[in-house]
């Protein structure tokens, strides 16, 4: 197996992006050994929520991650992140940090693009109004199509000769000048298997080779579309336009300053919140609930107490939540990714280590859909042998089994020739 999923995230400036970034990597309210980390100035962990497999068993009191957090049956996973910085129009043909920015976002396997859904600023990120930011989307996806077509026609003639020298199939033709990219044979089958092209490849005109590219960046990059800053009195209108243009399925409405406050309120005992939904409770809220002590919870001064009901009716419960939660989980669904539970003890789900079995499912890895039992052993054990691998109860698990969640995906690997 390949690395870890890597989640891009690409932006204009003041689009929101590092508001949207730190949000993700605020792992201030999470507990085990797996603090906040920037791996490098570019790449970060966030954290995927998911359901965990101690929910099926009724052990949610037990179950306490090596990396990450559960909260009763909801786990907070880590992932990846890459800031890819530069994005500006023209990065194509080197403006901006252009040809940096086209080189990190190879290395992305699904792209979160953050978008300044207010219009607010312009193209550039200068401070305006009433600027369309439809207009964005349609750019990002111009400067990537611009970048992999240019570099492809730059060279078609030489690659249709070799083409037809050596025989090869589209698809190899084509994985070898998309390796560049970070993309793999599979990929490339399935654009060409969504297009459906009857000409050779050597007959392929400039407008099949758009539409190669164009269905290549549909698999190679999906990109959940952020429209940040939803609580902006012109937010509506932007949306509204938006959602007509676009796939609705990978549309995340959030507000990241939003989430950023309410955590830190939070962490501050202030108030209690639930990441991912509408749910905020002030020390005032629960005592009118009953509460004589008022959870423990420290006074709001009157601005932050107007904020925070401001952000209740225009964020929290117009929209369920601010988003920010959601949009992880958005791109781990475009990806297809399915969380799978190594154990070492198949009956208690322990790590089997010295005092590891009082908790359950210490581990889980993250792999994309289509993943083989036997890929999962390797991703986690390496080249270790495996003489079988058994799943819940102790029944043996065919190595050819793919992973879909609540299937093949708690996992013993026993070791032997």
């Amino acid at each position: 197996m390949g690395r870890d999923p890597l989640i891009g995230l690409v932006g204009k400036p003041s689009a929101g992006k590092s508001s949207t970034l730190n949000s993700l990597t605020d792992a201030s309210s999470k507990v085990g050994n797996f603090p906040f980390t920037t791996i490098d100035p570019q790449r970060a962990i966030g954290y995927l929520q998911i359901d965990c497999a101690c929910a099926r068993y009724g052990l949610q009191s037990k179950c306490k991650p090596n990396y990450g957090s559960c909260v009763n049956g909801r786990r907070s996973v880590p992932i990846e992140l890459l800031d890819v910085a530069g994005l500006v129009p023209g990065a194509h043909q080197g403006k901006g940090l252009g040809n940096k920015f086209l080189d990190d976002l190879r290395h992305a396997d699904a792209l979160i693009h953050v978008v300044d859904v207010s219009g607010t600023t312009d193209a550039e990120g200068k401070n305006t109004r009433g600027y369309d930011p439809s207009v964005d989307i349609a750019w990002l996806r111009s400067e990537i199509m611009q970048w992999i077509k240019g570099n492809l026609m730059e060279k078609w003639g030489s690659i249709k000769r070799r083409h037809v020298a050596v025989k090869a199939t589209a698809a190899e033709t084509l994985q070898a000048q998309f390796s560049g990219y970070g993309s793999t044979m599979a990929i490339v089958q399935r654009t060409l298997d969504k297009l459906q092209l009857k000409e050779p490849l050597e007959e392929w005109t400039e407008e099949t080779i758009e539409k190669v590219v164009n269905a290549f960046i549909d698999e190679k990059f999906p990109t959940v579309i952020a429209l940040n800053k939803i609580d902006h009195p012109d937010a509506d209108k932007n949306i509204a336009k938006i959602a007509k243009q676009q796939d609705p399925n990978t549309i995340v409405l959030c507000s990241a300053i939003s989430e950023i406050f309410l955590r830190k309120m939070a962490k501050q005992g202030y108030i209690r919140y639930v990441e991912g939904s509408d749910i905020v409770e002030t020390r005032e809220d629960l005592i009118a609930d009953g509460d004589p002590d008022g959870g423990g919870l420290k006074e709001l001064d009157e601005k932050n107490r107007n904020r925070i009901e401001n952000l209740k009716d225009m964020v929290l419960y117009r929209f369920g939540s601010t988003g920010v939660v959601q949009v992880l989980s958005k791109a781990a669904e475009l990806l297809g990714l399915v969380p799978v539970f190594p154990v070492k003890n198949t009956s208690t789900f322990g790590s089997g280590g010295v005092g590891e079995n009082k908790y359950v499912f210490r581990d889980c890895v993250l792999v994309k859909k289509g993943t083989t039992v036997a890929e999962v052993a390797r991703k986690v054990m390496g080249d270790a042998p495996i003489a079988y691998v058994e799943g819940p109860g102790g029944i043996r698990v065919a190595e050819d089994q793919v992973v879909v969640p609540g299937k093949n995906d708690i996992l013993s690997f026993k070791l032997g020739k």
